[in-house]
């Protein structure tokens, strides 16, 4: 097992650092408290950018969590945890669910759009609740001339209230389908943007359809049985992973500058042994997070049997640390971190989302179980 990047990595991964200079990293942390207009706006210009520079292409024809990928979503996920998930849920959710399932159409149609960062998608899975496992799907399809009348409601659509299409997943006389939806299709309802703890940048909605349209050719599916939403969930698994170590990174750089830069009693605060204690055990944590993140790419990568229980393992452990190193670098900023705005704020609160999102940790620690007892 190599986890060593070649050249190839490290030049892609500082490309995408370097499109980012302070002026647009401030901008970006100012759509925190942003409309949805000012969200698709920014998104819009950014997903450009990071289709010309190549963000968008790898691991999305295959369906693979890769070593190299992780490493680059890890670079834009340190840079904009908001603007990460945004690209992401495009490109490594809906962008998969059509390069990898679609037909040769839907691919022509969508997948070079997608790749030079002309539009925005989203995928609409979970319905009352956020998860796929013990929340039914409700969501239904009947035939209707040359497709199907969708009708149903789905209440946690990450881009929901910016993108283009809406992959909605739904049940079908013959088992399983998602149905390629565009924005202003007729039936299709938009909701409000939720008002969320964290992720302030995040556009998040609730999508209702009363009868609406879908041409059969813009249908992936029907499949048998639930392995394609378990497939999306892992997508989305591994992306929330990374998410983790992104706002680890920003928590314990904070966290190092203040400590570095504050002085009490006449010295800087990371003289202190307790400080330094803090910032040893949030180091700690975020190597070994980064180490099983890479180990579970690395699974994914090489078709291990164990690949699916390892990133379980990888998101329990990384959201968690996210909020105990968020934790710690709020007490080591003291007042100043608990002032609204600061990266180790932010990363609190944004942190609780990654253990509620995708396959929560209750649900992941059951998967883990699950597999220990399978392999014995």
């Amino acid at each position: 097992m190599n986890f060593d990047f070649g050249e190839t990595e490290k030049a892609f991964c500082e490309k995408i650092r370097g499109l980012f200079d302070a002026d647009s990293r401030a901008a970006l942390a100012n759509l925190e408290s942003g409309d949805v207009n000012d969200i698709r706006d920014a998104t819009m210009k950014w997903l450009m950018v990071l289709g010309e520079a190549g963000y968008l292409t790898p691991g999305l024809n295959d369906g693979k969590n890769s070593v190299g990928l992780t490493a680059i979503q890890e670079s834009l996920s340190v840079i904009s945890p908001a603007l990460y998930l945004t690209v992401e849920v495009t490109a490594r959710i809906f962008g998969r669910l059509v390069a990898v399932y679609g037909t040769p159409d839907q691919k022509d149609e969508i997948i070079p759009s997608l790749q030079e960062g002309r539009l925005i998608g989203a995928v609409a899975i979970s319905e009352d609740a956020m998860n796929i496992e013990n929340d039914p799907l409700n969501t239904s399809a009947v035939n209707n001339d040359d497709g199907f009348l969708v009708f149903g409601s789905k209440g946690h659509v990450v881009n929901g209230p910016i993108a283009d299409w809406i992959a909605v997943a739904a049940k079908t006389g013959d088992g399983l389908a998602f149905f390629l939806v565009k924005k202003e299709t007729e039936g299709l309802s938009i909701g409000q943007r939720l008002s969320m703890l964290g992720y302030g940048g995040l556009a998040v909605s609730r999508v209702s359809l009363e009868n609406c349209p879908v041409q059969s050719n813009y249908i992936i599916g029907p499949f048998d049985g639930k392995e394609q939403l378990k497939t999306v969930r892992m997508w989305e698994d591994q992306i929330l992973t990374v998410s983790s170590l992104g706002l680890i990174k920003r928590s314990l750089n904070a966290a190092l500058t203040f400590a570095k830069g504050h002085r009490s009693g006449n010295k800087p605060i990371i003289a202190y042994q307790e400080v330094g204690f803090k910032l040893a055990e949030m180091v700690t944590l975020f190597q070994t997070a980064r180490l099983l993140t890479y180990r579970a790419a690395w699974m994914a990568e090489t078709g291990d049997r164990e690949a699916t229980v390892l990133a379980h393992c990888a998101k329990v452990f990384c959201a968690e640390s996210a909020e105990e190193v968020a934790s710690h670098a709020l007490q080591i900023l003291g007042g100043q971190g608990y002032l609204s705005g600061n990266p180790a704020e932010e990363a609190y609160r944004d942190a609780k989302y990654l253990q509620i999102a995708g396959t929560s940790s209750e649900i992941s620690r059951m998967k883990i179980a699950d597999g220990v007892l399978g392999d014995g």
